[in-house]
């Protein structure tokens, strides 16, 4: 187990980082406001399904791996960015519903989930931080390094759908109330579409250090 009060630290450190806004923070609010709070907190799940891989890949030295190698770093930042940009393609192409038509989701709940999952799972930003992040608050004289790694992980895994969770609760309320707009329901299919490419484009310009 980590030192209490290196634990203590690492979870104000993580409330700080957590409660300003990033690309996970962007996707979910991109979400949010394009399909209510289920779906915004749907896609929390999803990401942080990702994240307890990434987890496990730095607790086990395949985080370490994947950065030393330019290729293997090459091949998940790009296939991340590609798929984000996708996301935001179908979304900017999709047909804008009819005023009097029933609501329906854009995309169904488990794609939703999938696509929170395949984003936070290919995002080398992801890997870069909990590398560069979890090791300042371990300490090798309390044991086994990789425990304490995954001990502070989860932590943040947790901190991390709390917060994340508010987020999508706040954006999905402001953007159910706003959907009701005929005008807005245009500028939200571009607002989530052009986020998603944008974030894509953030991903593919990632670098190892």
């Amino acid at each position: 187990m980590p030192d209490l009060t290196l634990w203590g630290l690492f979870v104000m450190a993580s409330l700080v980082l957590l409660l300003t806004p990033g690309p996970a923070v962007l996707y979910i609010v991109a979400r949010s406001v394009e399909q209510g709070k289920a779906a915004g907190l749907v896609s929390v799940l999803g990401i942080h399904l990702g994240t307890i891989v990434h987890i496990t890949a730095a607790a086990v030295g395949l985080s370490a791996l994947i950065m030393s190698s330019a290729l293997a770093f090459a091949v998940v930042k790009y296939l991340g960015a590609a798929y984000l940009v996708w996301i935001g393609i179908r979304t900017l192409l999709a047909k804008d519903p009819h005023p009097e038509a029933p609501a329906v989701p854009a995309e169904p709940l488990r794609r939703v989930f999938r696509d929170g999952f395949v984003v936070n799972l290919f995002n080398p930003k992801t890997a870069i931080f909990f590398l560069a992040f979890l090791p300042q608050f371990v300490d090798p004289a309390r044991g086994a390094l990789h425990w304490q790694i995954l001990v502070l992980g989860l932590t943040f895994m947790v901190l991390g759908i709390i917060s994340d969770g508010i987020f999508a609760l706040i954006a999905g309320a402001a953007g159910d109330f706003l959907r009701r707009n005929r005008r807005f329901l245009r500028l939200q299919r571009w607002f989530a579409g052009t986020s998603f490419i944008g974030l894509g484009v953030t991903a593919a310009l990632a670098t190892r250090k």
